[in-house]
């Protein structure tokens, strides 16, 4: 009977919301929150003590940097019952509309998931954890901390000629993909000016692509 959706839920997936269901748009993007998270948890609560049919949309999967886990656990304390319904996430939808796989036997051996954005103009994240062999790094919002990411990388000892690929508006006919590696991405990405959402993506996966575009290619 209500849906609250997000900015990156797309146009395709709002229309099939039923004619009769109110629609509130609850999104952010950088610096620019349409209603602060402690409200849309507030307003949660009090669609659903309404005794109305509540569904919180969201793109991508709630709980992976999708906050997710903060909304249920209001509804949770105020003993509002729920359901998840898991989605893809950005990191597995971009990286197969790409062409790169984020394991693969020859190549990466795990995968990790990490939050680009930048607070205070800081990413503030163990950076030498992440300079390992055989590994995937899937940086979710991370268009404005590119430089920082690529310099903290190359500063904690990660090859300089690392491949990396940077995926705007994946999944969508928009979508748009640069290659590179830690040394010339930002400029690549600078030149063609890629517009957000976007996601990084750090590792010897990358080099699959060439072969593996099957929407491009």
């Amino acid at each position: 009977e209500v849906v609250l959706y997000d900015r990156l839920v797309s146009p395709e997936i709002l229309s099939l919301i039923p004619e009769s269901a109110e629609r509130i748009h609850v999104g952010k993007q950088r610096a620019n929150h349409t209603l602060p998270q402690d409200q849309i948890n507030s307003r949660l609560v009090e669609l659903a003590r309404g005794g109305r049919k509540v569904v919180r949309l969201k793109g991508g999967d709630p709980f992976i940097f999708g906050r997710g886990g903060e909304e249920i656990e209001t509804l949770a304390a105020a003993g509002v019952r729920f359901q998840v319904v898991p989605g893809i996430t950005a990191a597995s939808g971009c990286a197969a509309y790409a062409g790169i796989p984020l394991t693969h036997r020859d190549h990466a051996q795990s995968v990790r998931f990490v939050t680009g954005h930048l607070k205070n103009d800081t990413c503030d994240l163990p950076w030498k954890d992440f300079v390992q062999n055989n590994q995937t790094l899937v940086f979710y919002m991370g268009l404005v901390g590119l430089p920082i990411i690529c310099q903290q990388l190359v500063a904690h000892g990660m090859s300089p000629e690392m491949p990396v690929a940077l995926v705007s508006r994946g999944t969508t006919p928009h979508q748009q993909v640069v290659t590179g590696d830690l040394t010339n991405i930002v400029e690549r990405v600078e030149k063609n000016a890629v517009p957000a959402p976007t996601l990084v993506i750090i590792g010897n996966v990358v080099t699959l692509r060439s072969r593996l575009d099957w929407v491009g290619g």
